[in-house]
């Protein structure tokens, strides 16, 4: 029987992974082919380090830049928020296509479908934000990854925003387009063998 219950806890640990929930969502108004350029927003800490972690900020830098983004003080496009949330978050999101398959088109009859996502405890949260119209475009955010240990961990924080900008498969304006002048997506240029 004890064998019966160690098997049942790996199996419940296993699944608790598999249901860990990797989302995004964007507006609609976001000027996608047009961003070029990033920073870090600056933000009050108030005591929490998780807005001003050296290992999650550089994953995201090394993300946006290897996603065509320059980093810049000087008039970024995009302002660039993060989090890890350590207790459990309600947060409203939409359900939308995913934004490489919508930046095709740019539909702009499509209609925002209200989410209400159940959060678990150690959440990552990336926002960018338009910075001249001070508007949120995009956010990622990855749910129930993060204890006390694993944010000691540098190969999992990485992870962790990789895994968040999987959902952003954007290129900046003017890094990589296709024949229509469109940005491609970080998927087209993989599967072209152009990494």
């Amino acid at each position: 029987m004890p064998l019966l219950l160690v098997v049942l806890a790996v199996a419940s640990g296993c699944s608790r992974k598999e249901h860990m929930l990797v989302e995004s969502d964007y507006s609609y108004r976001g000027n996608f082919k047009r961003y070029t350029s990033f920073c870090f927003a600056k933000v009050t800490q108030d005591g929490d380090s998780s807005m001003n972690n050296p290992v999650l900020a550089s994953a995201i830098k090394s993300r946006m830049e290897l996603q065509g983004y320059k980093l810049t003080e000087r008039k970024p496009s995009l302002l660039v928020f993060y989090k890890v949330y350590y207790k459990d978050l309600r947060l409203q999101g939409y359900a939308q296509p995913e934004i490489d398959n919508w930046i095709k088109n740019e539909d702009d009859e499509a209609k925002y479908d209200p989410v209400k996502y159940n959060l678990k405890e150690g959440t990552l949260l990336v926002q960018l934000v338009d910075a001249r119209r001070n508007h949120t475009v995009w956010q990622g955010y990855a749910s129930g990854i993060f204890d006390q240990q694993s944010l000691k961990s540098e190969r999992y924080l990485r992870r962790a925003v990789r895994l968040v900008f999987d959902k952003y498969r954007l290129f900046a304006k003017g890094f990589i387009v296709d024949e229509n002048n469109t940005p491609a997506t970080l998927e087209e240029d993989l599967e072209d063998g152009r990494d």
